[in-house]
């Protein structure tokens, strides 16, 4: 078992964590909650790459295809 200052370190209080935890989910210890997303921002988003494709020729998209599994396999 490793020894110093390199041993990872343990929660010292799990019930505080847990306190911290719930107070952040409620919003009473300062934290505010992560704002809402713009829908229409979203909408073009999920849009992009399927316009993306469209526009590109089928060589064009196979090149891409390769590339990416070279990249995967390469590993």
């Amino acid at each position: 078992m490793p020894t110093g200052p390199n041993r990872p370190k343990r929660p010292a209080d799990v019930v505080g964590d847990a306190i911290k935890v719930a107070g952040s989910a409620t919003g009473e210890n300062g934290f505010e909650p992560v704002p809402e997303k713009n829908a229409s921002a979203a909408e073009l988003g999920r849009a992009g790459g399927r316009k993306r494709a469209e526009s590109m020729s089928p060589e064009r998209r196979a090149e891409i295809a390769r590339k990416a599994a070279e990249s995967r396999w390469k590993k």
